[in-house]
């Protein structure tokens, strides 16, 4: 008769609970709680800085842009040449503008020059020796007004000391013919005669 074998019976261990588990999910469960409220702190609350952070970038951003055109507009002007006083010629640099030599005219230029008032220089004093007073003196005025007019025009070199000496005469003859027409003497006109003559001889007439 065989001896009864013991009879091996396996017990299962109580589990323990599993307290550290549970710690974990706990810990993570917190850290997600924390996590959500510094993100909504940050970033999706009113007034929170980093939600303030990209309207302020985008303003900052607005004026960075809006400076190109100032700058752009700013550069146009200098593009253009300043004026500078400087760059214009100084007075000592000016070029004078100086009128050419006059060519000394032909006794034939000069004649076609003032034969005219020649002319009207006996013809006035014919006007003159035929009347009298105020009548007289208006006609003396304005053979003087000629007169003048005969000494503007350059003469020759050839004849200018006689024109000039023959001019002078003449105007000399005017005045005292003149003085004599205002005091309503009677007139001789034969010495301005004279030297109208004169300077038509001169001149070739």
């Amino acid at each position: 008769m065989s001896e009864q074998q013991p009879e091996y019976v396996w017990a299962h261990p109580e589990e323990k609970p599993k307290r550290g588990r549970t710690w974990l999910i706990v810990g993570l469960a917190i850290a997600a709680v924390v996590i959500a409220a510094l993100v909504f702190w940050l970033f999706l609350r009113p007034g929170a800085p980093l939600a303030d952070a990209t309207p302020t970038a985008s303003a900052s951003a607005s004026p960075s842009t809006s400076g190109t055109p100032s700058a752009s507009a700013s550069a146009t002007p200098s593009d253009e040449p300043p004026a500078e006083p400087s760059a214009e010629p100084e007075p000592s640099m000016t070029p004078v503008d100086t009128a050419p030599p006059v060519a000394d005219p032909s006794v034939k230029q000069f004649r076609g020059q003032v034969e005219g008032w020649l002319d009207d220089a006996l013809t006035g004093l014919s006007i003159v020796e035929a009347s009298s007073g105020q009548d007289a003196v208006a006609v003396v005025d304005n053979l003087q007004d000629d007169a003048q007019r005969l000494a503007e025009v350059a003469a020759p070199s050839s004849i200018a000391s006689d024109w000039q000496d023959g001019l002078r005469t003449y105007s000399e003859r005017l005045i005292s013919l003149r003085a004599a027409a205002a005091k309503g003497s009677s007139v001789s006109v034969d010495t301005s005669r004279t030297a109208v003559k004169t300077l038509r001889q001169l001149v070739g007439l």
